[in-house]
């Protein structure tokens, strides 16, 4: 017998003191808004909250995302707040192995905001999509006094249709599997920090903001329901999202950090900033954990995709120290990769 949720009943296993306050490091992708989802999402009658999720029964399966944007600055190279809603939101879609139907468009803007710029912000959305072969087809639009917001921000939710012979899901990864990346990692968070304080560096990157919905059709045409386990490292890294994903499918994570691939411009950055790369922001690749044997296949099919074109091997799921990531040094050690702690990279998507 089931007894309907109470929403006001509903209580944390660990609640947050009276005295707490949000932080901001509580969005920044990493221990802490962990730890706030999960506070958060036992008041709604779920165990945790994904970045998008099956929605339907039956077949063909309906995917549902949504996503907030409040990325500084508003523009950057590579991308926009615009372009980045639209590819954030299909992306989440992707790596439920769902290709993209349907957006709803919502903005709130801050009074005093350049006409001429909500119209460039809204080009870019409609260009995104038209790229994506999605449509926009509701949406939402509120203006709030000046001061109570930085310029406008941005929410997308997205519908897609999820492929036949797709079954990724975070829970998913076994021991064997093998760990594909698909393609550099740090562009975006370092492009934007640079662009936001001046930093110099610049000019010599940009963003790898763009959708994956083709590469993650790509990947399932040629391992099916052999990709187990897809995810886009957005905030928190790829640090972060290897270890949520070693939490959810209770298994160990081993990775070579050597095979790890880290532009030139990223690595002297995060150098000359003292931050870890594995904890900088991407937007436009994905991680995944797939049976080693269709791993050549799958590996051959992202390489074939201008996308996927630098992907490559980084790892290995193992048995061994479920929920813990660990790494491979090039002096042949090995240290725990943790998720990111506190804020590194604010208003970064």
């Amino acid at each position: 017998m089931t007894t309907a949720f109470d929403p006001i009943a509903a209580t944390c296993p660990t609640p947050l003191a009276e005295n707490e306050r949000v932080l901001l490091g509580h969005g920044s992708g990493g221990q802490l808004m962990a730890e706030l989802l999960a506070d958060l999402a036992p008041r709604l009658g779920a165990p945790a909250i994904e970045d998008a999720a099956v929605v339907t029964t039956g077949a063909p399966q309906v995917v549902m995302s949504t996503d907030g944007f409040v990325v500084t600055p508003r523009f950057f190279p590579g991308g926009d707040i615009g372009s980045l809603a639209v590819y954030g939101t299909v992306n989440d879609l992707a790596m439920m192995g769902a290709v993209p139907v349907a957006l709803s468009l919502a903005y709130i803007v801050e009074e005093g905001l350049p006409l001429d710029e909500l119209r460039r912000v809204t080009s870019s959305v409609a260009q995104a999509a038209r790229a994506c072969g999605v449509r926009v087809v509701t949406g939402d639009t509120k203006v709030v006094g000046k001061g109570a917001a930085d310029g406008i921000y941005v929410t997308t939710t997205g519908i897609g249709v999820r492929l036949p012979d797709a079954a990724p899901a975070a829970a998913n990864g076994r021991p064997g599997d093998v760990i594909l990346l698909s393609g550099p990692i740090g562009l975006h968070g370092i492009t934007i920090l640079g662009t936001r304080e001046g930093l110099g560096f610049e000019s010599e990157l940009a963003s790898d903001c763009r959708p994956l919905h083709d590469l993650m059709a790509a990947m399932i045409t040629a391992g099916r329901r052999g990709v187990h386990v897809m995810r886009d490292p957005t905030r928190g890294g790829l640090a972060s999202a290897l270890n949520e994903l070693a939490a959810a499918s209770h298994i160990g994570v081993e990775l070579e950090e050597q095979a790890i691939p880290v532009p030139p411009q990223v690595a002297a950055a995060c150098d000359l900033l003292g931050l870890d790369p594995l904890h900088v922001a991407n937007e436009g690749c994905l991680v995944t954990f797939v049976d080693p044997a269709v791993a050549e296949a799958v590996l051959a099919a992202m390489r074939d995709r201008p996308e996927g074109a630098a992907a490559t091997r980084i790892g290995t799921v193992v048995a061994d120290h479920p929920g813990r990531v660990t790494t491979r040094t090039l002096v042949g050690s090995s240290r725990v990769v943790d998720m990111l702690v506190g804020e590194q990279l604010p208003r970064i998507c």
